[in-house]
C-alpha cells in the first residue's frame, strides 16, 4: 500500500515538474519574438537543467517521454536560435522572421506536450 502511495506521489511530483518546465518553455518561446523581453537564454537553461536532473526519476514511466520531448525541443530550439543570431546582427528583419518561425515551432511543441501531460498521455515522437 505504501509503495502505491509513493508511486502516486512520484507521478504527481514529476507532473508538477513537467508543468513548471512547460511554463518556462512557453515564456521562452513567446519572449523570443516580443521586443524588449529576452529572458530566453536564462529560462531555457533553467528548464533544460531541471529536465536533465529529473529525467532519471521518470525512467520507466509514461512521463519519461515528456522529459525526452522537452530536452530535444530545447536542444533544437537553442541550436536554431544560436545559428540564426547573426541574422539579428546583420539584418534585423530576417533575424526576427527566423526567430518567429523557431518560436512558433517551439511553442507548438510546448503546447502539444503540455496538453498530453495534462491528459496523462506520453509523447509519441
Amino acid at each position: 500500500m505504501n509503495e502505491a502511495i509513493d508511486l502516486d506521489q512520484r507521478a504527481e511530483s514529476l507532473k508538477t515538474i513537467g508543468h513548471v518546465s512547460y511554463l518556462l518553455h512557453t515564456i521562452v518561446a513567446v519572449g523570443a519574438v516580443l521586443p524588449g523581453t529576452q529572458p530566453g537564454v536564462f529560462l531555457l537553461l533553467v528548464a533544460f537543467i531541471i529536465d536533465l536532473v529529473k529525467k532519471d526519476d521518470a525512467a520507466g514511466t509514461w512521463q519519461e517521454s515528456h522529459f525526452r520531448w522537452r530536452i530535444r525541443s530545447v536542444l533544437w530550439a537553442g541550436g536554431l536560435y544560436l545559428i540564426t543570431t547573426p541574422l539579428w546582427l546583420l539584418f534585423f528583419i530576417p533575424g526576427w522572421i527566423a526567430w518567429t518561425v523557431i518560436s512558433v515551432w517551439f511553442l507548438y511543441r510546448v503546447v502539444r506536450g503540455w496538453l498530453n501531460l495534462r491528459d496523462n498521455k506520453p509523447m509519441v515522437s
